[in-house]
């Protein structure tokens, strides 16, 4: 059974969708504006001018899917406790998404380098304050 992450960006998805398909070379496969969807919600449940905000997209990075959307729309999404991880092949595959993210506004919490559980490990908050974890998988300690 597959494991999806959902992501709320508080008003921000469309952004963080062009930032992941720049910096992580993510596939966005579907993508639906409240003003598309075939059922309307309930009187006064969305804020007027919520018609062009997201209401459900799916991207992946690899064979790794998550889902997003703009949920509230506050502008101030948060992430406590959760971290995202990608496993990458190899080291170049992993230097070349950790760089992307910094350079699309990220804050490096832990530089990548090897680790005693992986040849090549790192940690960024990506602008949107969503903690990923970036990896190449390596034999653990026994």
């Amino acid at each position: 059974m597959p494991f999806r992450p959902y992501i709320d960006f508080d008003g921000r998805a469309e952004e963080a969708i062009a930032s992941y398909q720049r910096a992580l070379g993510a596939t966005l496969h579907f993508m639906m504006r409240h003003g598309e969807s075939p059922e309307l919600p309930p009187p006064g449940m969305l804020p007027p001018g919520m018609e062009q905000k997201v209401m459900h997209a799916d991207m992946s990075v690899g064979d790794a899917h998550f889902m997003l959307s703009d949920g509230r729309c506050g502008g101030q999404p948060t992430f406590a406790g959760v971290m995202l991880n990608l496993a990458f092949p190899d080291g170049a595959a992993a230097k070349r998404a950790f760089d992307g993210l910094v350079a699309e506004g990220g804050t490096v919490t832990m530089a990548l380098g090897a680790t005693f559980f992986s040849p090549c490990f790192g940690m960024v908050t990506d602008r949107f304050g969503v903690p990923w974890m970036l990896m190449v998988d390596g034999p653990m300690p026994g």
